[in-house]
């Protein structure tokens, strides 16, 4: 079972976002963050990552590139709701369930107000 947090907002379809490491965050670094609309992380990051890649500092490069791209994994959902509440998004509840869609499905169930706008 995963945990999601779910952030609604009257004009928009609830976003769900699990509470666990990214792997695909992990990966990607700052280009995961920016396609999740956390675009103030996604630069700082980005930025981060040119830096270090710039300095030529040998090993400790490669540790601090990592190091950066272990942080994107642990932090990147937090700072996906961080980027979800400047957006005017409110964390409304949390769903228990095994994936997105049944977490989704489970959330329309106890809030059937939702499904006009998750359809949109």
């Amino acid at each position: 079972m995963k945990i999601w947090t779910v952030h609604t907002r009257a004009d928009r379809q609830p976003v769900l976002v699990p509470e666990a490491f990214s792997w695909a965050g992990f990966v990607f670094g700052p280009l995961w963050l920016l396609a999740r609309g956390a675009w103030i992380a996604g630069v700082i990051a980005l930025a981060a990552d040119i830096a270090i890649a710039s300095a030529r500092i040998g090993p400790a490069g490669t540790i601090l590139g990592f190091g950066l791209s272990w942080a994107i994994g642990l932090f990147g959902n937090d700072l996906r709701r961080w980027a979800l509440s400047r957006r005017g998004f409110a964390m409304t509840r949390v769903v228990a369930e095994r994936n997105g869609d049944a977490a989704l499905a489970r959330l329309l169930d106890q809030q059937p107000e939702l499904i006009g706008v998750a359809l949109r």
